[in-house]
């Protein structure tokens, strides 16, 4: 029987473990200690006796999809062909006058529309932003993201899609004094000044099938950037240029 030498505990579990454990501190690809791990605090409810309040049921607060009247269908869903100025002055014919509500207009920006791409229109004073293009609903076609300027900062952010007969819906109208707008994935992001000074408030729109319009899904209250306050201290105006005269062509 052949004699085997003694193996203390503590050196056969150091002859078990893997060698990346073994390795020093001065190893690049060994392991460190990251401190003491805090102790997990879970949420504790405050006086579960008493009976909370009622939620109503929530408002998707979005518009309803409209229907675009007085358009010529639109071949093979491309709203790329849609001119933007006669798509909002045929919204303006539909519904003439409204000044509130997801069709409402201030009466001098709808004057300004209906001049768009006439004698009677004032050289940069055609309020309908170039179009944007992006397919926001997922499927495989293109929405059309239109912009109309308001007094005061505000803008009147609205999405059309065509359907498979070529007709033209508005699936999101919104009106906002709107600090920027972008596109991200399938939603627009509107941003706008908060209730708080030195805060503004993101809102991600997006698309709900069911609603089968667009509906503000979330929404973030952040502190406005050093870099704008900075900018907005010093008097730096709007770098926006000015309004698409009519059958003006949008962003790939």
């Amino acid at each position: 029987m052949r004699n085997r030498p003694f193996r203390s505990g503590a050196a056969l579990l150091l002859a078990l473990l893997p060698l990346p454990l073994l390795a020093g501190c001065g190893d690049p690809g060994g392991l460190s200690a990251a401190g003491p791990t805090p102790t997990a605090n879970g949420p504790v409810h405050l006086w579960p006796e008493r009976k909370g309040a009622d939620v109503p049921p929530a408002d998707p607060g979005g518009a309803p999809p409209v229907y675009v009247q007085g358009l010529p269908k639109v071949p093979d869903q491309n709203v790329h062909d849609v001119d933007p100025v006669a798509l909002l002055q045929a919204e303006l014919r539909a519904h003439p006058g409204a000044v509130t509500g997801p069709d409402g207009m201030p009466a001098e920006t709808a004057d300004a529309i209906r001049a768009c791409g006439t004698a009677r229109e004032e050289p940069g004073k055609c309020p309908v932003r170039k179009p944007y293009y992006r397919d926001l609903t997922g499927n495989g076609k293109d929405e059309v993201v239109v912009g109309v300027d308001f007094p005061d900062k505000m803008m009147s952010v609205r999405v059309y899609t065509a359907d498979a007969d070529g007709r033209l819906n508005r699936i999101m109208a919104t009106t906002q004094t709107v600090i920027s707008v972008e596109l991200a994935g399938q939603d627009v992001i509107l941003r706008v000044p908060s209730g708080n000074p030195g805060y503004e408030l993101i809102t991600a729109w997006s698309w709900d099938p069911k609603q089968k319009t667009m509906l503000p899904e979330r929404e973030q209250v952040v502190r406005v950037p050093a870099r704008r306050r900075a900018s907005a201290g010093a008097g730096a105006g709007d770098e926006s240029g000015a309004g698409a005269a009519a059958g003006a062509g949008g962003a790939p």
